[in-house]
């Protein structure tokens, strides 16, 4: 029972998935903040408008 109790608490795996799950958390807000989803600006508007712009000038030719 002991070797049992010494096992568990030297088992690392639920502690390796919660450093995993942060991780994951902090990349998908790090790329929302890139994203941007506002109309002040971000990487999202700028590709939103570029790609506006692209479209309007292979329509035009």
């Amino acid at each position: 029972m002991n070797t049992s109790i010494r096992n568990f608490l030297k088992e690392e795996d639920g502690i390796t998935a919660l450093e995993y799950g942060v991780l994951a958390a902090l990349v998908a807000t790090v790329i929302l903040a890139v994203i941007g989803t506002t109309s002040t600006g971000g990487l999202g508007t700028i590709l939103t408008t570029l790609l506006g712009k692209v479209s309007a000038a292979v329509s035009s030719t």
